[in-house]
């Protein structure tokens, strides 16, 4: 079976239907078609059975099917796909994973590949530190840390205004700026002269890359569910994995360029890794559609890269899905009394608390993994081919949690798994001096520490599926990713100089700290768990006609919705 849609929807056609559901009437001009099974089409291809019918109706039952709720939730005029908006939409799940799949190739796929271009400039210093960095500039760990902590800091306060700037203009416009800037500064490190430059450049490259991350999240949520989107933003953080590994693999390359010039190699690793993202930057001129309605341009095919049906089904899934996603265009700034009452959103808060501490305990390690080789023994080439192992583990082990917390349905408890991962290799380089232990068996447990699933996109995610409102998801993706750049600051000045080499009392922190967050999970759950049990009490306690009064009248909004139940 196939379900055809050829036509446009006005508004006037979507009034229509909503009156067509409303009077119990239908015409030709609104006839509506049956829904699709609950579930029929399982989240992954690996759920599916073989009854799955690529033929049957995808289109799940939303707030949209119901009289009395459509009128509540329709999209506001101005929003950039209300054309496309149509409630009496229906396609199969054939059309569904076909116009998937187009997105990933159209829009995810450049998404990564920007996202590597970010982190070779960001992750580039722990390879030049294998090539006598500090040395070359008169510069001690302690200096070391200074830059991290400045470029963290720096990276932390352009989170927000960044997210600001991105919303008022399009992020289609404001990512390939960011990254053209960025890219300038970060050739320009190939003149570092000392402390004064060096601290300097970690400052310009931390303002100009801080709203990057938050900016691409609240572009990716214009195309995709939210259990679709906790997955991409696993395959986002796959490609930072692979980044760090072809920067391993470039640096072993470009570090040989020492002498060349009478430069040092680590100039050239600068000089070269920021031409590629500036080629990128300028690429994403070009390549960056504003939504899914808007991708006709000269470069792109005067018609686009969707046709007019494609369109429909990308829309109208995606606000059946969420449709807080209509109340706001794409080019509309958050006002100062939006941006206080969603920094206020207390619900939001637990997440912000996570996002501060569960990096710290392999943060520290990884930032330290470069030297800590190097003192074992091992030289400059050698040391950055070993940094390899841990990203392959850590990609694999990341898919793998980000794909059982969707199927499970369980966020928190799937999410803290990392934090069990981590604890048994701390308390080894706790309890054992690695320097004096067999430089090999030291390796492997750094390496199976680093190699940890990282939960970061789970919990990129979730904060956004908490938030239910463009605004506030605005916002807390900016918030939240300054707490995480919060807690890489505290991560930067974990181990210290009068601690080395054995950082003993850095550890002894970093093993509190893990345990410290497998509480704070179980916390999270409990709190979330606990505000919708209030929110069912009252809800239940209303009567039908008490939920559409409410619905048609509450100044509540985003997820303080007495509808509305937080992911846990």
């Amino acid at each position: 079976m196939s379900v055809a849609h050829s036509a446009i929807p006005t508004k006037k056609t979507v009034e229509s239907t909503i009156k067509a559901l409303d009077d119990g009437t239908s015409d030709e001009e609104s006839s509506i078609s049956p829904l699709g099974e609950p579930g029929a089409g399982r989240r992954f291809w690996f759920q599916r059975a073989k009854a799955f019918d690529p033929d049957a109706i995808a289109t799940q039952y939303s707030v949209y099917d119901n009289p009395d709720t459509a009128k509540e939730y329709q999209p506001r005029e101005d929003w950039e796909n209300i054309h496309r908006f149509d409630p009496s939409a229906r396609w199969t799940w054939g059309e569904e994973n076909r116009v998937v799949r187009k997105i990933d190739q159209r829009i995810m796929v450049f998404t990564c590949l920007m996202f590597m271009a970010l982190e070779l400039d960001r992750a580039n210093l722990s390879q030049a530190l294998t090539d006598n960095f500090l040395t070359d500039l008169h510069l001690t760990t302690n200096d070391y840390n200074l830059g991290n902590t400045v470029f963290k800091l720096s990276f932390l306060c352009a989170e927000l205004p960044s997210q600001l700037v991105s919303k008022w203009v399009g992020p289609d416009r404001w990512i390939p700026a960011q990254m053209t800037l960025w890219s300038a500064v970060a050739m320009g490190q190939y003149g570092l002269s000392g402390k004064a430059s060096f601290l300097a450049c970690r400052a310009l490259l931390g303002m100009l890359q801080g709203g990057f991350i938050p900016d691409v999240i609240l572009y990716l949520s214009y195309f995709y569910k939210h259990f679709e989107l906790t997955i991409r933003l696993g395959f986002f953080w796959t490609a930072m994995g692979i980044a760090d590994i072809l920067a391993s693999f470039l640096a072993f390359g470009l570090l040989h360029l020492r002498g060349v010039q009478g430069q040092a190699g680590w100039r050239w690793l600068f000089l070269l890794e920021g031409l590629i993202t500036l080629i990128f930057g300028l690429v994403a001129f070009v390549l960056m559609p504003a939504g899914p309605c808007q991708t006709a341009h000269w470069a792109r095919g005067k018609s686009g890269w969707f046709s007019p049906r494609e369109e429909i089904i990308m829309v109208n899934r995606v606000i059946r899905d969420d449709p807080s996603k209509g109340t706001m265009h794409n080019r509309q700034p958050i006002t100062p009394r939006l941006l206080w009452q969603s920094l206020c959103d207390f619900d939001m808060w637990p997440l912000y608390i996570l996002g501060i501490t569960f990096q710290i305990p392999t943060q520290t390690p990884q930032q330290y993994l470069t030297l800590i080789l190097r003192s074992m023994g091992f030289d400059t080439f050698t040391t950055n081919l070993l940094t390899i192992p841990s990203q392959v583990i850590q990609i694999s082990s990341m898919l793998v949690l980000t794909y059982t917390a969707e199927a499970l349905g369980q966020l928190s408890l799937v999410a803290m798994l990392g934090q069990i991962w981590s604890l048994p290799f701390l308390v080894y380089m706790y309890v054992v001096d690695i320097n004096s232990a067999n430089k090999w068996v030291a390796w492997v447990v750094m390496t199976l520490l680093l190699g940890h699933p990282n939960p970061h996109p789970i919990q990129v995610g979730w904060n956004s599926r908490n938030s239910n409102a463009v605004r506030l998801r605005t916002v807390s993706a900016a918030v939240y990713n300054m707490t995480v750049q919060s807690g890489g600051i505290i991560a930067s000045n974990v181990y210290r100089k009068d601690d080395a080499p054995r950082y003993r009392r850095g550890n002894r922190v970093l093993v509190a700290m893990t345990v410290a967050n497998i509480a704070l999970y179980f916390l999270t759950k409990a709190y979330y768990m606990w505000r919708n049990s209030t929110r069912e009490k009252k809800w239940n306690a209303m009567t039908e006609d008490e939920k559409m009064t409410y619905l048609a009248t509450t100044t509540d909004e985003g997820n303080k919705r007495l509808e509305f139940r937080f992911a846990h």
